[in-house]
């Protein structure tokens, strides 16, 4: 029966995928394994990511090396206080030869968007994003362009510096999968880390990373996912998450229906990298963290308590009897 229960999906194409990702990476990063598999989770789960640290614990890195392991057009975008919706969008053109305008595509178009120091730039642009991170499309003077897959946004920020910044919308928080939080290295990985500086310098090391995977790969890898299957059990377990998170005395804002899908379609993106066809409530916890740190509020009360999101949703998981 177990052995009926495992084969339904042949996963072996999805695994392997996800390893020559990882083993390309592992070139050049250092530890930090949980990160790598959130970012291939949201990869797979098609989901946008949002990557927080102080400056020089790889986020940017990280962000490209992910981008280079893919055959897919890649863009980069430094959002600074003047950037303007047009900059990273497009702008029309007028052509004297036609006599007409073409529209000439920003650096949006692409299908991995590295935005660095994504917090920079203000509302205006900020707006500008949100109709391609959700809908994955972009209207111009009146034309709709829509994205060519596979469409991901990763986006940087730091939490320490408040200089020269703009908070983000709650509504552009809640179209990111996932907020990656990237703490410090331990020892043991800084020793790692300075003794590859040794050998080389970083832009020496990405070179090194391959293209291991096409679009057409990544797509095909994207459908196994949709195939992974969750029972009943696991699905009430993930509103009840969501429902506390609104009940819940410690937190102004509760997690939205958008939040819940994004739980759903993470927690099936873990379990194919893990080998499995099915979502177990463990997969839900993994991803329950990052999927839902940007999406709460704390009280003003708590905030002032010095309590932290991170701790109070942990709390919200653990309080939830899990299924059996």
């Amino acid at each position: 029966m177990e052995e009926e229960f495992k084969s339904r999906i042949d996963l072996t194409p999805l695994t392997t995928y996800v390893g020559r990702i990882k083993d390309e990476i592992a070139k050049v990063i250092v530890g930090q394994e949980q990160m790598v598999d959130l970012l291939i989770t949201a990869l797979l789960a098609r989901g946008h990511v949002l990557l927080e640290g102080v400056p020089g614990v790889a986020k940017t890195l990280t962000a490209k090396l992910v981008a280079k392991t893919i055959d897919a057009r890649f863009s980069r975008i430094q959002f600074t206080p003047d950037l303007m919706p047009s900059d990273i969008i497009g702008t029309s053109v007028f052509n004297p030869k036609t006599t007409e305008f073409t529209f000439r595509q920003g650096p949006l178009f692409s299908n991995l968007v590295l935005i660095d120091e994504i917090n920079r730039s203000p509302a205006k642009t900020q707006a500008a994003l949100f109709e391609v991170m959700e809908e994955r499309q972009v209207t111009a003077d009146g034309t709709t362009f829509i994205m060519e897959e596979p469409y991901l946004v990763l986006a940087t920020q730091n939490p320490i510096e408040q200089e020269g910044t703009y908070r983000l919308p709650e509504a552009q928080l809640d179209r990111f999968l996932f907020k990656i939080v990237i703490g410090y290295p331990g020892l043991d990985e800084e020793v790692q880390i300075l003794q590859n500086s040794v050998q080389g310098s970083h832009k020496q090391q990405v070179e090194l990373a391959q293209k291991v995977l096409s679009k057409e790969e990544i797509a095909s890898a994207q459908k196994l996912v949709t195939q992974i299957h969750v029972e009943d059990k696991v699905v009430r377990y993930i509103a009840q998450i969501m429902q506390e998170t609104r009940s819940n005395p410690s937190l102004f804002l509760g997690a939205s229906p958008r939040a819940s899908v994004a739980v759903l379609n993470a927690s099936k993106a873990y379990a194919a990298i893990r080998g499995r066809d099915f979502v177990t409530p463990e997969d839900v916890k993994v991803v329950c963290l990052p999927a839902l740190r940007h999406r709460v509020v704390l009280t003003p009360e708590r905030e002032m308590e010095g309590v932290g999101v991170d701790q109070v949703i942990k709390q919200i998981v653990d309080k939830i009897e899990i299924p059996r």
